[in-house]
């Protein structure tokens, strides 16, 4: 699988899909990309903020590709005329080869695109399985239950936010990934501005001190191979 990181929580996944997770790139200071430039055949949106809901629709309209999300983001998303499906935490979606699981997280989730904000329903984290399982936390702090996420899902590569503030920090992240112990993980969620500024190699470091997986600090635009 091909992995890029689009910065923030972005993330294009390739494999037997083109799948975005998170689409935010048109008004994200870091992105390289535009949402123009993106043919996916799938999208996963988290929750309903703005910095992840991002391009879902816009990107959904012009390609036709299937938005998958809480149901009260996809009926947003099936009222603007996109494409959505919804689905609910512990449950699965099946679509082609790729195997799609909703997991729990911890945070808020309005739908902050619209004025006043509406309900967003809950946030969601994904193990997206198209063969290596990636497991994208979304949004959250850290939650016992995610030592059931390893040992139900047992994901290879993990994704995880370590901006603080708004969700974990690298502290936090850490005891995270030593509870999964994935063959790799991304820190995610951090730089986009000044308020969630890290070190990732703080994060690094702790996760070195906690188990033997491989942490992976990418460059925005980056690709690597997992």
């Amino acid at each position: 699988m091909e992995i890029t990181w689009l910065s923030h929580s972005c993330f294009e996944l390739k494999d037997s899909m083109d799948i975005l997770v998170d689409p935010y790139l048109e008004g994200n200071p870091l992105s390289p990309r535009s949402q123009s430039e993106l043919e996916p055949n799938l999208i996963a949106v988290t929750h309903g903020h703005a910095d992840h809901l991002g391009d879902a629709g816009q990107i959904s309209k012009r390609t036709g590709c299937l938005v998958v999300a809480i149901p009260e983001v996809a009926r947003y998303l099936n009222g603007l005329g996109a494409n959505a499906e919804g689905m609910n935490i512990g449950g699965s979606l099946r679509v082609d080869d790729v195997i799609l699981h909703m997991t729990q997280a911890i945070h808020s989730s309005g739908i902050t695109a619209t004025n006043p904000p509406i309900c967003g329903g809950d946030p969601a984290g994904f193990v997206i399985d198209d063969g290596i399982k990636v497991y994208h936390a979304g949004d959250t702090a850290l939650f016992s239950d995610m030592k059931l996420i390893g040992e139900l899902y047992r994901p290879e590569v993990i994704l995880l936010p370590i901006g603080d503030r708004y969700t974990m920090g690298p502290k936090e992240a850490a005891i995270a990934t030593s509870w999964m112990r994935p063959h790799v993980a991304i820190p995610m969620h951090y730089d986009t501005w000044p308020a969630i500024k890290q070190d990732p190699t703080e994060f690094q470091s702790i996760v070195e001190t906690l188990c033997d997986t491989e942490v992976v600090i990418m460059d925005v635009g980056e690709t690597i191979e997992c």
